[in-house]
């Protein structure tokens, strides 16, 4: 074996070492707590944003947003006028609970939920779109909100 093999063997020098150095310095400084709170607050603006625009005020759902899911959303087994008001209330609800880290696991699951209903019944050609969506709720759903989170300051798992 010579020696550049040999190195790249140990992992201790050369381009492999430098590597996992690189890779040790960056695992600290980006920790898994850090991209909890930076996955909530990424995630819960998407939703956020899109319950805003159903919304006039503080929640008064506008009648465009019933209009959108009578002639677009469509929805099955649920009343435009319902869906579009547990939409907007949802996209407000648990967007500001995954912020504060608060029922982080249930909330991920809900918007889990609402994409798994959009993916399937609204826009089933935006999957590239759900799949980032569901992967970064599943990683909230599954890990928590993090350190930085009212779930872990409060001893919620």
């Amino acid at each position: 074996m010579n020696s550049l093999a040999t190195s790249l063997a140990t992992g201790s020098s050369g381009p492999r070492g430098l590597l996992n150095r690189f890779a040790d310095v960056f695992t600290r400084l980006v920790g898994d707590d850090l991209l909890a709170l930076l996955a909530r607050v990424g995630i819960a603006a998407v939703f956020f944003y899109s319950g805003r625009t159903k919304v006039e005020g503080l929640l008064s759902v506008t009648d465009n947003a019933v209009a959108l899911f009578a002639d677009e959303y469509k929805v099955p087994l649920l009343p435009p006028d319902v869906a579009a008001h547990m939409a907007a209330y949802a996209e407000h609800l648990f967007p500001l609970l995954l912020v504060l880290g608060l029922l982080t696991r249930v909330s991920a699951l809900a918007l889990l939920g609402m994409t798994a209903v959009i993916q399937i019944f609204v826009y089933p050609d935006a999957w590239p779109t759900h799949l980032t969506w569901a992967t970064i709720l599943l990683l909230l759903a599954g890990r928590g909100g993090g350190a930085w989170s009212l779930d872990c300051a409060l001893g919620l798992k």
